[in-house]
């Protein structure tokens, strides 16, 4: 049990390191370094959800992948009907 926490510390201290390396150095482009900070952003919250939250494919936590996923639903309701509302509220006031 301790070796994957240990594992999971250390893919997220990479991949931290990583982003802040590329944001720092600036040795690529920019298109590069955006591309690359959100790919290390999708993998580090991946490992946090595997590694720590013990979020998997495995019977026990079935349910808790399926929270997580209509939690994401709602969040995706919530931001899209706001930019909605925004975007149609400019239109009448135009």
């Amino acid at each position: 049990m301790t070796k994957k926490y240990i594992l999971g510390f250390i893919l997220a201290f990479l991949l931290t390191g990583t982003s802040f390396l590329l944001a720092a150095t600036g040795m690529v482009s920019k298109q590069i370094i955006i591309a690359g900070i959100l790919i290390a952003a999708v993998a580090q919250m991946l490992v946090h959800l595997h590694f720590f939250l013990h979020l998997d494919t495995s019977s026990g936590a079935r349910w808790n992948v399926y929270s997580l996923l209509f939690a994401f639903l709602l969040i995706a309701f919530f931001i899209g009907g706001t930019i909605w509302v925004m975007f149609t509220l400019n239109q009448r006031m135009m």
